[in-house]
């Protein structure tokens, strides 16, 4: 169990890599919620919606990590192709 978890890990960390350009723990943990939250949305909306009016405070969180993320992919990407550009 301790083996799957640390390859788990790994996979989080190269998404979060991937995604916003590093990969540092709380970055890792922003995508986290992301993911996570993303999924739920997708498959439980009515949940989703539940917990939006429960917790109004925890979606203007996760709207601000949302476009936190959303802001570092953008520049990731942008990064990523003046890099191949210039190639």
């Amino acid at each position: 169990m301790k083996e799957f978890q640390e390859q788990f890990d790994a996979l989080l960390e190269k998404y979060t890599e991937l995604l916003v350009g590093e990969s540092d723990p709380s970055k890792k943990e922003m995508v986290t919620h992301y993911a996570l939250y993303s999924f739920i949305a997708k498959n439980m909306p009515a949940l989703v919606k539940h917990w939006n009016g429960l917790y109004p405070e925890g979606k203007a969180e996760m709207k601000r990590i949302v476009g936190e993320i959303k802001e570092m992919n953008e520049t990731h990407r942008a990064e990523v192709n003046e890099k191949k550009n210039d190639e």
